[in-house]
């Protein structure tokens, strides 16, 4: 194909409650459409089988299940995404737990106020990933009262999936933007590469900065994302589930890496990390920045 002759589309939608875009270069609406239409159908998929919203979800029927106690058998995709969260939970030391979510009944981010410590503490009773058996692809919960949550993993995932996707169609050039979180397509046709934000935690106007990649994927977390500020001090939504609590010390970490979802998982798992985050970082490996609260700025991304 020649790339003199290919077009710029953008599609911009909603999709997993963020707001998304991928932009591709092809030769024609047409061509440009059918791939999104692709991508937009998996994403549909992924939402439909991972929402917690919705009652005929597989992730509900899951949820059902950890809330009585008892066992399940999970298909292939569902299974390594289990095995993921497992391997996350390891090399976090037990900071990225899927079944803290259920710590939202207690952290209402609409409204401006704390939560009952005594409610904080009756849901850290029902929180811990060590709790759950499993054992491929049944998974087992000895104890009731639980429930999963696979925010931290399911659109990260979801960029990874809708690329290849993308590219098995003839896709060459272009990305995909899963609520902040990126994944190369490919570089511009041009051959010149993409030219991705990175968002100033505590200026929305600024960035922190901006980088250029002709491949791979980068994804931020921070405090800023969903928060409450109460008497000057903010309560962010990357809760620890060993207290219930929100992470006070960093308010952002991006991470570069070949794939969305690691990208994504380890930005968050250095949030959890606190003042351990910029140590653990710099032996994971991956380019990355870092932020905290003192207004330092720290990482291999600043060089």
């Amino acid at each position: 194909m020649n790339s003199k002759k290919l077009q710029h589309f953008n599609f911009n939608f909603k999709a997993m409650g963020s707001p998304c875009q991928i932009q591709l270069f092809a030769a024609d609406s047409n061509a440009a459409r059918t791939i999104a239409e692709l991508a937009l159908n998996d994403l549909q998929r992924l939402e439909q089988k991972y929402s917690r919203y919705r009652e005929d979800s597989l992730l509900s029927d899951i949820n059902r299940v950890a809330d009585k106690g008892g066992r399940i058998t999970l298909d292939a995709e569902t299974a390594g995404l289990i095995d993921y969260a497992n391997a996350c939970y390891l090399q976090s030391d037990g900071l990225f737990d899927i079944s803290s979510g259920i710590l939202r009944k207690a952290w209402r981010f609409e409204q401006s106020r704390l939560p009952e410590p005594k409610m904080i503490t009756s849901l850290l009773k029902r929180i811990g990933w060590d709790k759950v058996n499993w054992s491929p692809p049944d998974l087992i919960f000895s104890s009731s009262g639980m429930e999963l949550d696979f925010g931290g993993i399911v659109k990260e995932y979801a960029a990874d999936r809708v690329v290849t996707l993308c590219r098995q169609a003839g896709g060459r050039h272009g990305l995909v933007n899963l609520g902040g979180d990126v994944k190369i397509i490919g570089p511009r046709p041009d051959g010149y590469p993409w030219r991705v934000g990175i968002a100033h935690p505590r200026n929305r106007q600024a960035l922190l900065k901006s980088l250029t990649l002709h491949q791979g994927a980068i994804a931020s977390s921070g405090d800023y994302e969903r928060c409450i500020v109460i008497d000057g001090k903010r309560y962010s939504h990357v809760l620890n589930p060993k207290t219930g609590w929100p992470v006070q010390h960093m308010t952002s970490v991006t991470v570069v890496s070949d794939h969305c979802v690691i990208a994504g998982s380890a930005s968050t798992i250095a949030m959890l990390k606190s003042e351990e985050g910029p140590d653990w970082l710099e032996k994971l490996g991956l380019p990355y920045l870092w932020t905290d609260v003192l207004g330092r700025q720290g990482g291999s991304l600043l060089m």
